[in-house]
């Protein structure tokens, strides 16, 4: 019988993935959890935008590993099916090279046929890379993901094994080892992107999302991503949760280096036993704690450390539709390692660019009027290191990205675009609390992964927890689940209510 912790009172700042995915957990396990919420909706990065009778998805639209959503529900006794729908989508992604071939990426038995026409020379290679990336996959995403890294014994333990798995090597290196072809080097080697890393900086561990898309495939939600962060908000509502919505947290209070609770922006005070954070781990220790608790080379770290790209998404809708688009797409520039070196070190914003293209209705036409089509493009750019001027130079961006989709992939488009919007860097640090306005937190570097990446529980204040994508195991859907059930079981260990047989 599980002992009920009706005393102990919860905050949860942000209502993200890794904010609900938490939520759930310490609800259903007695506690008494208040989520707060800075903007109107929840979701966080994973909002939604409607307007003019469009839905678009504000952030996060691919999703894998969709067992990490059931086993929630399932830990509360729940179907996930009762709640939320999920259709596979075909092919997972294609990608266009920069003179408009393209590679229809999905499971290896789809991918090798494409591979003996484009590189034959290539096939075995990349039979030996599936090999290779499966120990990979079950040592990083079923093992390490759900470890905590607290101490740095737990590192060392763990570092025989990743040395043997190759990890010092880059995604790139690791692709390259078994591939040739340099248009199928970008094709197996930019899932790190997805993430916020460079793939030829991040180590070769992250292939494993090439093993996480083989096994469970590629996912979207009916109703889009929103509808999935509506399932997990009703399944904590329903276990007695509360969620508060315009209630931008201001100051974590403090008494003896242990959190008391916290104070928003309104003026409003709300005591707390324990405060879990799902908001960017720099932005919480330097923003949300008073100097004189933080550790006094905390805000160095901060400043000095690597961080992911930012982005920017244009959203349109059009009335006219393009049947022939892929729901993923993404469209390669000219320049592959030479764009991300502009974007994550120099910090420059090119002129050339690559992108990602949504179009959610080909899987679901209920998101767009009927004859219409949903849109985003996402385009990586450098974060606000760069100094880039976004209130000056948004539009004009934004005019010549749509023109470039006019030009080359979506005929027409100029003429038939009835509604569109704009998120930039700016508003990544403005409405998600994002330091420096990234669109992934800290980038995964080996010097930024497992124990060197900001821990789960926070040593610096007691009763100061973080989940989400900058702590560990880092960023994506999967990632940011996993670190729910990393933190909470950290929660529950420290409180005696730890459960070993919980669903990770």
């Amino acid at each position: 019988m599980k002992k009920l912790n009706t005393k102990k009172r919860i905050v949860i700042i942000g209502s993200g993935f890794g904010g609900l995915a938490a939520a759930i957990r310490l609800q259903h396990e007695g506690y008494n959890v208040t989520i707060l919420e800075k903007l109107d909706q929840i979701g966080g990065r994973a909002r939604v935008f409607k307007q003019d009778g469009f839905v678009f998805d504000a952030g996060p639209t691919v999703i894998t590993a969709p067992q990490i959503f059931k086993n929630l529900f399932e830990l509360a006794g729940k179907n996930i099916d009762d709640y939320v729908k999920f259709f596979p989508v075909e092919p997972y992604y294609r990608v266009y090279f920069n003179d408009k071939t393209y590679f229809d990426y999905s499971h290896p038995d789809k991918n090798i046929p494409q591979i003996e026409v484009l590189s034959p020379e290539d096939v075995e290679g990349y039979k030996k890379m599936i090999r290779a990336v499966k120990p990979i996959y079950e040592k990083g995403f079923e093992e390490l993901s759900f470890q905590p890294f607290i101490s740095f014994w737990s590192m060392l333990k763990v570092a025989p094994a990743l040395i043997r798995l190759q990890s010092y090597r880059s995604n790139y290196e690791f692709v390259s080892k078994y591939i040739k072809n340099d248009k199928l080097r970008m094709v197996f080697s930019f899932h790190p992107l997805l993430i916020g890393g460079n793939p030829f900086s991040v180590p070769s561990i992250y292939s494993l999302i090439q093993y996480l898309e083989k096994e469970f495939g590629i996912w979207f939600a009916k109703g889009g991503t929103t509808s999935l962060v509506h399932a997990l908000a009703r399944l904590f509502h329903e276990l007695g949760g509360k969620i508060v919505v315009n209630s931008e947290v201001k100051e974590i209070l403090i008494e003896n280096r242990e959190v008391r609770g916290v104070k928003t922006t309104s003026g409003e005070t709300i005591s707390a036993d324990l405060i879990v954070s799902n908001i960017d781990p720099a932005f919480t220790y330097t923003q949300l704690i008073d100097k004189k608790w933080r550790k006094k080379n905390k805000d160095k770290r901060y400043s000095k450390a690597k961080y992911s790209m930012s982005l920017v998404v244009i959203y349109f809708g059009t009335k006219k539709q393009y049947p022939d688009m892929k729901h993923h797409t993404i469209i390669l520039g000219p320049r592959y390692k030479e764009l991300l070196e502009d974007i994550f070190n120099k910090k420059v914003l090119s002129e050339d660019f690559s992108s990602y293209l949504h179009v959610p209705t080909r899987t679901d036409p209920s998101l767009a009027p009927e004859g219409h089509e949903a849109f985003y493009i996402l385009i990586p750019v450098p974060n606000l290191d760069s100094k880039d001027d976004w209130t000056r130079i948004a539009t004009p961006f934004k005019e010549k990205i749509l023109k470039f989709l006019d030009k080359n992939y979506l005929p027409g488009l100029l003429d038939n675009i009835v509604t569109d919007r704009i998120l930039t860097p700016l508003d990544f640090k403005k409405d998600y609390s994002s330091y420096k306005g990234t669109g992934f937190s800290l980038e995964p570097v080996f010097t930024q992964s497992a124990w060197f990446r900001p821990h789960n529980k926070s040593e610096d204040i007691k009763g100061l927890y973080l989940v989400g994508a900058g702590t560990h195991p880092g960023a994506g859907l999967p990632g940011v689940v996993s670190s729910a059930k990393v933190t909470t079981d950290l929660i529950l260990k420290a409180y005696d209510n730890y459960n070993k047989n919980d669903n990770p």
